[in-house]
């Protein structure tokens, strides 16, 4: 179990476009789709991944607790199933209806979007306001597998509830860890 760190997109960065099938629905999903939102959240996750295994609860409760508010949410997969066959879209509509998630769950079979955002690791967060710039990219909370400390979502519905009521985010964000995105054998980004 590597451990990989979030490569801190910089603040203030435009969220990159995206256009990706949702593995439940199979709508085409994309930034569009929650325009007129307060915020926009979203998060690269998988399902073999032990550090996404161990948060997957509160991020299924996330998405609960912020289903009325004006927030959109999305997670997306980009890991390569033909090394990981756990993380195909057919597994990840399980994971998604075994969950109960209500937020749509995209599959990024070129990697292209995981690139644009530059996102390095399961989990990997993002969070951008009305205008659709970066101002969060960290940790759910400071549990990682094995280090006793429960998972809370703290780090990350703090940084959710100050884009909800117009408040600024603290620049002092540390970073997301978890298993590296699984690339295509050639395709890894340079980041």
């Amino acid at each position: 179990m590597a451990l990989t760190n979030s490569t801190m997109l910089l603040l203030g960065t435009p969220i990159p476009g995206f256009s990706l099938p949702d593995v439940v629905s199979g709508q085409i999903i994309s930034q569009d789709t929650f325009a007129g939102k307060q915020g926009l959240f979203v998060m690269f996750i998988c399902k073999h991944c032990p550090y996404v295994v161990h948060v997957k609860d509160e991020l299924a409760r996330v998405g609960r607790d912020y289903a009325d508010k004006n927030l959109g949410i999305v997670a997306i997969s980009s890991n390569d199933v033909s090394g990981y066959p756990d993380d195909a879209p057919e597994s990840l509509k399980a994971m998604a209806n075994q969950l109960g998630f209500v937020f749509p769950f995209c599959y990024d079979e070129t990697q292209e979007i995981a690139k644009a955002f530059t996102a390095a690791c399961t989990p990997d967060f993002f969070l951008f306001d009305h205008n659709r710039r970066l101002v969060y990219r960290g940790q759910l909370d400071e549990s990682r597998p094995g280090n006793g400390k429960p998972v809370t979502g703290k780090d990350l519905r703090t940084a959710l509830d100050a884009v909800l009521n117009g408040q600024s985010i603290s620049q002092d964000q540390r970073p997301s860890a978890g298993c590296n995105i699984k690339w295509k054998p050639g395709n890894e980004p340079r980041y």
